[in-house]
């Protein structure tokens, strides 16, 4: 077999060192035309300037360029003590990050949307030398408006901040009184006003008959209930809702003070009868009214007819829708000479007891 020779392979040299090993070749052959021409301290010079200068620019660090700053942080709107209001234009405050203040080209951007519509910018102003900003004079649409911001730089735009509603209310709150009706009777010293209106409204409810005034304000529902003192006969009561936006309606109604008890009137068909006449037909009426003046029906009304030297006579009646009941009766011939009293005792459920009193009188 013939015998194998071993090859040795020679290290190359990394790239740096390469290039450092040509530019001395071209630097030495430089340095020979030199020399030949009598310029040895020249070629000396020019090789070790060469190489100096090549060898630091191998050796140098890159300086790093100012990065512009990526805005990771959104600025922060200030909420408003009440988003409701009846005004066109809000100036709208807020916070940017302290890491961005007083940095050139970035500018603040603000955004609305209107109900439920896409938000469109409606404002950008440069970002300035304090962590605070206002732009005023943001004009509002009718309805709720959401408003956020960004900040924009060479980076980039951040993410949105949180949101922050206005709502644009121009018209007055409706009013809606359950209670008391309108002209209605009232047996008490006071009246309570109840019904609903816009949530969270202010109310005022006024007595124009005695001046008294008193204020209130609806619950989260629009529920209110408001009492004011009322005077004997009618009352003039108007009652003003002013909603958050600061927009305001007035109601009136009037209410009769009644006399507080269920009355029964008692009334004959004649007020006197000679004896000598006797017996004679006579009816007796009564009218039922309950507290607030109206009338009764359906209540138990026991008649009783007492005349001089004859038995008592007596009948049970109810009264109609109307509240009425008629009690017709004889006076028998020999009842003497003075008064025939009838009385009459009225039973209801829901409103207690009463009784009325007439006189007949039997003259000679």
């Amino acid at each position: 077999m013939a015998s194998h020779r071993r090859v040795e392979r020679t290290r190359r040299l990394a790239l740096p060192f390469r290039l450092l090993f040509a530019v001395a070749v071209v630097a030495l052959g430089a340095g020979v035309l030199f020399i030949a021409n009598g310029g040895v301290g020249r070629a000396a010079a020019f090789l070790g300037s060469s190489l100096a200068g090549f060898v630091g620019t191998l050796a140098a660090t890159p300086a790093p360029s100012a990065a512009p700053v990526v805005v990771a942080i959104a600025p922060v709107l200030k909420s408003p003590e009440e988003p409701y209001t009846n005004q066109p234009t809000v100036d709208l405050a807020g916070r940017v990050p302290e890491n961005l203040v007083g940095r050139q080209g970035y500018v603040i951007r603000i955004y609305v949307a209107i109900g439920d519509q896409a938000p469109g910018e409606v404002a950008e102003l440069p970002l300035g030398d304090q962590v605070t900003f206002v732009v005023p004079g943001v004009g509002l649409s009718e309805g709720t408006n959401t408003f956020t911001a960004t900040i924009a730089g060479p980076a980039g735009e951040s993410a949105a901040s949180p949101g922050v509603a206005y709502v644009l209310d121009t018209s007055g709150p409706a009013i809606k009184i359950s209670s008391p009706k309108d002209g209605g009777v009232v047996n008490a010293k006071s009246v309570e006003v109840k019904g609903k209106t816009q949530a969270r409204s202010s109310l005022e409810l006024t007595n124009a008959t005695t001046g008294a005034s008193v204020t209130g304000a609806a619950d989260v529902s629009g529920a209110f209930s408001l009492i004011i003192p009322i005077s004997a006969g009618v009352n003039q009561l108007s009652l003003t809702s002013t909603d958050p936006a600061g927009n305001a309606k007035t109601s009136t109604l009037s209410v009769r003070k009644g006399s507080g008890e269920l009355t029964a009137k008692l009334t004959a068909s004649v007020t006197s009868i000679k004896a000598s006449r006797l017996p004679e037909t006579v009816q007796v009426f009564l009218a039922l009214t309950d507290p607030n003046g109206q009338p009764v029906a359906g209540a138990q009304a026991t008649f009783s007819l007492a005349a001089p030297n004859v038995p008592i006579i007596s009948k049970s009646i109810q009264t109609d829708g109307s509240g009425r009941a008629v009690f017709t009766t004889t006076i028998p011939k020999g009842a003497a000479r003075g008064q025939c009293k009838v009385t009459v005792i009225v039973h209801t459920t829901d409103f207690g007891d009463v009784n009325s009193l007439t006189i007949i009188a039997i003259t000679k």
